[in-house]
């Protein structure tokens, strides 16, 4: 039985043009290679990954150079396969410009979304962990793969954009540099109110804040006389990573106003109309008299 196993082993399946021989266990070994150096190079990137994230290296870095890895040890695997059968690099020469053009044709939009990953990784316009908008779309980037980036939206739905999308369409990046962000409320009295107090009381609920940056500092404006109400408007910076939490802090800095006007007795503003009855020309409703109908009784005749 073992000679028969030796004798299926070494069962020549093919000469190369260099004339070596390729054996059914040459066919196994390097299937077996590949398969090691796949779920090998799977775990070194595994390992690498849970090693960088304790140090201060952004998530976007260490995805980075976990690809980059896991690509190295794939090729390096691969070298070694051809090694084993005895094929040089060079045999692959025209194949692989034949299979180029091939796939060139065949293939453009995984190609250009595979190298889009790729420029993603080394130019860094999106990162993991930025908080973007794309198409009126907002969300935090979780995985730049390599065919789609994938996008956690604020409403926990997750979204998968070809890399390609991001590089030609146009992404504002909350995050890029920081995560300061300017934002505004507005608020509107009525007439007649103290506006130097209006104003001192809004500030005052601003720098409350906790999120409030102190500089640059906040501001408030008297911004217009309006049809209904006096109309201020405070700008003020957050450190912050999506419109949601700015959504959180405008509605904290209002109810805190609306706390301060209450305690101070000014009212915020609403619409309102005056309406003026002029009663010296007011129309004369004539009651007009009612038809009649003369009805005559004849008697017997």
């Amino acid at each position: 039985m073992f000679a028969d196993l030796k004798e299926i082993w070494n069962f020549v399946l093919s000469t190369t043009p260099s004339g070596q021989s390729i054996t059914v266990g040459q066919i196994l070994a390097v299937v077996a290679l590949l398969l090691a150096g796949y779920y090998g190079s799977r775990l070194v990137g595994f390992i690498l990954g849970r090693r960088l994230q304790r140090t201060d290296l952004r998530p976007d870095v260490v995805h980075i150079l976990k690809r980059v890895a896991f690509f190295t040890i794939l090729i390096l695997v691969f070298i070694t396969a051809l090694g084993l059968l005895g094929i040089p690099l060079t045999a692959f020469a025209f194949a692989t410009g034949a299979l180029a053009i091939g796939i060139g044709f065949g293939a453009q939009n995984i190609i250009n979304n595979f190298i889009s990953g790729w420029i993603l990784m080394a130019e860094r316009p999106i990162r993991i962990d930025d908080f973007i908008e794309i198409d009126s779309t907002y969300g935090v980037v979780e995985n730049i793969g390599t065919r789609s980036t994938r996008i956690r939206r604020t409403d926990g739905v997750h979204l998968l954009v070809p890399n390609s999308a991001l590089l030609e369409r146009t992404v504002v990046n909350w995050t890029l540099v920081d995560r300061e962000v300017r934002t505004t409320v507005r608020v509107g009295v009525e007439y007649g109110s103290p506006v130097r107090e209006v104003a001192d009381l809004i500030l005052q609920a601003v720098k409350a804040q906790a999120e409030v940056k102190s500089k640059p500092h906040p501001s408030v404006v008297f911004e217009d006389f309006g049809d209904n109400s006096l109309v201020f408007d405070t700008y003020f910076w957050c450190d912050v990573g999506g419109e949601k939490f700015l959504r959180e802090i405008r509605s904290a800095i209002r109810f805190r106003i609306c706390d301060l006007f209450d305690k101070n007795n000014i009212v915020v503003a609403f619409p309102q109309r005056d309406v003026h009855l002029d009663t010296k020309n007011a129309l004369e409703i004539r009651m007009l008299p009612s038809d009649r109908t003369d009805t005559k009784t004849q008697g017997p005749t």
